[in-house]
């Protein structure tokens, strides 16, 4: 179902919804959230009402853009975009990304009636259960490539020039090492990670033909509200279901960082307007070396004030295609003038507080 046709808002709604957005944003570390003076733009965002998606889809339009918006709604709610519905500079429609005979029904009619092109395209749109996908790996064919594949031809057909693309960390594999953007070869462990990778090569391929600019972000964990996935929000699902008892897979020393949303998206647009590279490859994380699992876990029972007991499953790993441990540089980011405001414990703090609200546990 297609929200109302996208209008320019009011001087006056833009910047009630800028304090709004500005306002309700708490911050760990201190620090704004990235505000540049930017022109009002028109940008189409997908996968916009899921996790990310709907959190960029609110920045982009406390900025003053005009935003259109897509997802299937397997992952996304309308909860997740309700205050962007509310706002004429948006407009929503239901589309699977993946589907070409959807694209050209429903999105072609809407691209050829703008009055202006789209400035640039965000594209989020994956599966984001990366255990499914290596039950499955049909669900990442689809959902993670055959996406990226849909929405190059769309920009191909409608001459849109600039692409930010969402990539992962588990484009690099299983490696001991520092995650470094130029080290090689990248081999994934996860069909969600292999593409993820094709959807990066076919960007670039994209990028020396019709495509003038893009980003590509390697996201590390990221968590915080409206979460949809991620083991804060599985481990409070087993809590929903049994307070005696936490299952928690492997043993829980399994480390990575984690990233806040809000801290995700300051950085996303921090590339988007400051990196000069035709190619702009960039890892985003936290500036230390994680969080376990084991610490994860903890936080979640003390937040939930279940007294439930833990138990671990086991093993090194939570499940097949996991990658148990990774550390990010974000060396590359940091010289280009960007830090995180928080570290990996402050951000999984904060998510923990938000989603234990969230999802009904106290």
């Amino acid at each position: 179902m297609a929200s109302p046709p996208l209008t320019k808002p009011p001087a006056a709604t833009a910047r009630m919804a800028g304090v709004i957005a500005l306002a309700g944003t708490a911050q760990y570390g201190g620090g704004p959230q990235y505000q540049p003076k930017t022109t009002p733009m028109v940008m189409f965002v997908t996968g916009a009402a899921g996790f990310i998606g709907s959190h960029l889809v609110d920045r982009l339009l406390a900025q003053g853009h005009r935003v259109i918006g897509v997802d299937n709604m397997i992952r996304g709610t309308r909860a997740n975009i309700a205050a962007a519905l509310a706002n004429p500079a948006f407009r929503f429609l239901e589309v699977d990304m993946a589907d070409r005979q959807a694209i050209r029904t429903v999105l072609y009619p809407v691209f050829e009636s703008l009055a202006e092109p789209v400035h640039t395209v965000w594209h989020l749109a994956a599966n984001s259960d990366v255990a499914a996908g290596v039950a499955d790996p049909g669900i990442d064919l689809k959902d993670t490539f055959q996406t990226t594949y849909e929405t190059v031809a769309l920009m191909r057909a409608f001459d849109m020039k600039e692409l930010a693309f969402a990539s992962t960390s588990a484009v690099y594999g299983n490696h001991p090492e520092q995650l470094v953007e130029t080290m090689g070869p990248l081999l994934p462990i996860s069909a969600y990670g292999a593409m993820k990778l094709a959807s990066e090569a076919h960007i670039s391929a994209a990028t020396e033909s019709h495509i003038s600019r893009t980003w590509i972000f390697r996201f590390p964990n990221v968590v915080g509200s409206r979460g949809t996935h991620g083991i804060i929000y599985d481990l409070l699902g087993k809590l929903l279901k049994n307070r005696e008892e936490l299952e928690v897979l492997g043993d829980g020393s399994q480390k990575k960082p984690y990233l806040h949303v809000s801290d995700l998206i300051n950085a996303m647009l921090f590339i988007r307007n400051n990196a000069t590279e035709k190619r702009a490859l960039y890892n985003i994380g936290p500036e230390d070396d994680g969080v376990t699992v084991a610490s994860i876990a903890q936080a979640v029972l003390d937040a939930s004030k279940t007294g439930a007991r833990l138990r671990y499953t086991g093993g090194n790993r939570g499940w097949v295609g996991d990658v148990p441990r990774f550390y990010y540089s974000v060396e590359k980011l940091a010289k280009l003038g960007w830090r995180p405001s928080g570290s990996s414990a402050q951000a999984v703090s904060r998510a923990v507080a938000e989603l234990v609200v969230e999802r009904g546990l106290i």
